[in-house]
């Protein structure tokens, strides 16, 4: 009889022992980490904030674009829907041949 194989895993835990410093240099590096930690996110809030503006000024121009074609739409006259009929000009006119 064949017993099943499983894979276990073993997670040890080890607790960090509190050591009391007197020298204050030891603290610089979390601050240091902190101040980049800090610029990074304000880089990234920076190009979030850049690529909203992008967006918010691509859809304006769009719906203005939009909005002006079916309002020179609406303002049509009678003589735009002829404005193509008549006589169809030669197109070597003035060409010269």
């Amino acid at each position: 009889m064949d017993l099943p194989i499983h894979n276990w895993v073993i997670i040890v835990v080890q607790e960090a022992v509190p050591v009391m410093f007197n020298e204050s240099t030891v603290a610089v590096p979390t601050e240091e980490v902190q101040a980049e930690a800090k610029n990074e996110s304000k880089a990234l809030q920076l190009i979030g904030w850049f690529s909203v503006g992008l967006a918010v000024a691509a859809l304006s121009i769009y719906l203005g674009a939009e909005l002006r074609s079916r309002s020179k739409f609406k303002k049509r006259t009678p003589y735009d829907f002829y404005a193509s009929a008549g006589e169809a000009q030669a197109s070597e006119f003035g060409v010269g041949v």
